[in-house]
């Protein structure tokens, strides 16, 4: 099973996600597409548990790892990052909508507590490695 996948499931069963919140998605293929990588990677939701899939994607979101990082962190909220061109949601909009939604319903922070330490640890270097720099004037 993929990373992402495997850290999706482990989210849920951390309990920051109402279950009910994920259910449009259920079927459905998310691809989020790391820009400045040229990765991307594909998710579906089968009503119990995500799993990777090899199905064209019913919405696509991309942004770079520091856009993805912002997210994840809260350091910008999503309506920021669309407004400001660096997330980009092509496909089903309305289903975008619905992953904007979950992503904004989520207690990061109680997610974080309950991470096991390695988890906190790469997390903490992210947050390090993406922290936007001060300019000297």
């Amino acid at each position: 099973m993929m990373p992402l996948a495997l850290a999706l499931n482990l989210g849920m069963r951390l309990g920051p996600v109402a279950r009910e919140s994920l259910e449009p998605l259920t079927g459905k293929t998310v691809s989020l597409d790391v820009t400045d990588l040229g990765v991307e990677v594909r998710v579906l939701y089968d009503g119990a548990r995500f799993r990777s899939s090899p199905h064209r994607p019913d919405v696509t979101i991309r942004a770079t790892v520091a856009g993805y990082v912002a997210l994840l962190l809260r350091r910008e909220d999503p309506d920021t990052l669309f407004f400001t061109r660096r997330l980009l949601i092509t496909g089903d909009t309305d289903l975008g909508l619905v992953v904007k939604n979950v992503l904004d319903a989520i207690d990061w922070d109680k997610m974080k507590r309950g991470l096991p330490p390695p988890f906190r640890y790469l997390l903490s270097r992210l947050a390090t490695a993406t922290a936007p720099t001060a300019r000297a004037s």
